[in-house]
């Protein structure tokens, strides 16, 4: 497994930890060095932000995985 999907591995087993029934769709490739994730829960669907380099190093850094289960809470908790 790359360092890439490692990393989108960690993110949605960080969306897991935060709330089960949320759906999510990360895109194959960044734009601009971003990836625009779509969270779904019911009919309510959120878009979050993530920089390449964060999701590559999500598995390896405590600090970054602490910033995106903190965004991923504030954006599950508006679902």
């Amino acid at each position: 497994m790359d360092e890439m999907e490692e990393g989108k591995q960690k993110f949605l087993a960080v969306v897991r930890g935060v709330d089960q029934s949320v759906q999510v769709v990360i895109p194959v490739t960044p734009s601009n060095s971003l990836f625009l994730i779509s969270l779904t829960k019911g009919a309510n669907r959120k878009f979050i932000t993530v920089s390449e380099d964060d999701l590559i190093d999500l598995p390896q850094e405590a600090t970054i995985e602490v910033k995106i289960t903190k965004m991923v809470k504030e954006v599950v908790a508006t679902l």
